[in-house]
Formats: structure tokens, sequence, C-alpha cells
């Protein structure tokens, strides 16, 4: 009996030990998960092909699946054991502006700007219209709905180079502007992003070569997502 009574206790030794040890290597993974957060490739709003043909599948599988994703994978690993590591995308492209840390808010702004372009877009016919209270406010800067288009067409064509063309809101008031390379308005307090076209090579060159000005007066006439902007606006 009393030797049955201390195998008992060794085991129960044994399982105390095991389930404790158990349980800190669950610890010290959570740890782990916590601190290799990594930015992630938000999935796509449509199927690839959903865009066509203004922009056909195969441009979005290399504008979302190569570059897109280029970017989100560049920027985890610029970011993997710094300050930046574990706060939101939205937190490293501020802070990396404040610093002039080129390489990662390059690739921080570029992931942020391509995610807010992906869901700026829709199949044709599927954008709806702009809300009462966006509409007041287009009518007031623009004069009219129309007007408001071709000025966010005119600022995206413009852009020499690389950039963005963006309907924004400030303080309850919308305009239109464009930004180069991977600049975003989101480092501007107060101003708050609507809608953007992007106007880099890679975003229309397989489906209209070096005719740019066709490929943004079809998105902005077809393509943009104003229930979307209303949502943003409000």
């Amino acid at each position: 009996m009393k030797m049955l009574s201390q195998n008992k206790m060794a085991r129960r030794r044994f399982i105390g030990v095991t389930a404790g040890a158990v349980a800190s290597g669950i610890a010290i993974a959570a740890k782990g998960e916590k601190k290799m957060k990594e930015i992630t490739l938000e999935a796509l709003p449509y199927a690839e092909d959903a865009l066509a043909p203004t922009i056909s599948a195969r441009t979005v599988s290399f504008h979302y699946g190569k570059h897109h994703a280029g970017y989100v994978k560049t920027l985890n690993g610029l970011i993997a054991g710094t300050q930046y590591e574990g706060r939101t995308l939205e937190e490293i492209i501020r802070t990396a502006a404040e610093r002039g840390d080129t390489a990662i808010f390059n690739n921080a702004a570029q992931t942020w700007n391509h995610t807010f372009y992906w869901n700026s877009l829709v199949p044709a016919g599927k954008g709806g219209a702009p809300s009462a209270k966006l509409q007041a406010a287009i009518d007031a800067a623009f004069g009219s709905f129309d007007a408001c288009k071709d000025a966010l067409a005119d600022v995206a064509i413009k852009r020499f180079g690389s950039g963005w063309g963006w309907l924004v809101a400030e303080n309850g008031k919308v305009s239109v502007e464009s930004t180069p390379n991977a600049e975003t308005p989101i480092t501007r307090p107060g101003v708050k992003p609507l809608l953007v076209v992007d106007v880099w090579e890679h975003a229309y060159y397989l489906d209209w070569q070096n005719v740019r000005a066709d490929y943004v007066k079809a998105v902005v006439g077809g393509h943009l997502n104003w229930n979307a902007a209303s949502r943003r606006f409000a």
C-alpha cells in the first residue's frame, strides 16, 4: 500500500509538472505570436476578373498578387524586430513619415494605398451614387457630380510619373488632389480619403499601354465605389 501511494504521488507530481510546462509553453508561444504579428495582405473584395474589361484579370493578378503582395512582404521584413513591429499599418505610416524612415514608409504607404484602391473600385454599374450629405459637399465644391468626376480624372491624368489621384474630405469639405509615388493623405491630420485612382503604370499598362487618360476615364466613369465614399464621408 505504501509503494502504491508513492507511485500515485509520483504520477501526480509528473502530471502537475507536465501541465505546468504545457501552460508555460502556451504562454511563451502566445507571447511569441504577439511579437511576430505581421501586416497581412487583405483579400480582394471581388474576383480578379470582376473589373474586366476596364481592368483585366491578368492586370489584377500581377498588380495585387505581385506588386501589392510584394510591398506587404518587404514591409514585414523591414519592421521585424524594430519599434514598428506590432503596430497598426496607419501607425507605421505616420511614424515612419515623421522619422524619415523612407523604406518603411514607402512599403507601408503602398500597402495601405493599394488596399484602399481595391476598395475604391467595384464592378461596372455597382458603385451606387453619393449620399445626400456627400452630394451636397460635392455640389458646394464642384457644382455637380459630373464636375467632381471630371476634376478627379483630371488630377489623376496630369500626375507626372507614378502616383495617385484622390478625392478627400477635410472639415466637411471635399476636394481632389494627387500624390507622387507612395505619398498618402493619411499622413495629414484631419484629411480623410474617400476614393483613389492608382496611376502607377503597373495599374493599367497591360490593358491600356501608354494611354493613361483612357484608363482613368473608364475607372472614374464606371468603377468608383460611391457607396463606400459616402460611408467614409459620414
